[in-house]
């Protein structure tokens, strides 16, 4: 059986967190989960971890949306969705601070 989950929740009115998996038999076979930040009226990705490449990892954005890609500690999807999303709850304002500070935005 296939279940697929999709939310996002406001954690300000300039800042959410966007959540999308798919489990199959309760095994997550694939995962997005993303914080953005509102910059000139625009939403802007920060931080993503996801599957899209076939392997969990952890892209972190700048403003013109160029991403360092890093491989998660963990290949097992249920595992590495739950550290990104607790990651991502945890420390979103330390990875706004870091995306604000790279440099000025170009609208």
């Amino acid at each position: 059986m296939r279940k697929e989950v999709k939310f996002k929740i406001m954690l300000t009115p300039e800042d959410r967190y966007r959540h999308h998996h798919v489990r199959v038999r309760g095994a997550v076979t694939n995962f997005k989960v993303q914080y953005e930040t509102q910059v000139a009226g625009r939403w802007l990705p920060v931080v993503r971890y996801d599957t899209r490449h076939g392997f969990a990892h952890r892209d972190l954005l700048d403003q013109r949306g160029r991403s360092r890609k890093t491989p998660l500690f963990t290949q097992d999807y249920n595992e590495a969705l739950t550290f990104a999303e607790h990651d991502i709850k945890s420390n979103w304002e330390s990875y706004k601070r870091r995306f604000l500070q790279e440099g000025d935005y170009e609208s």
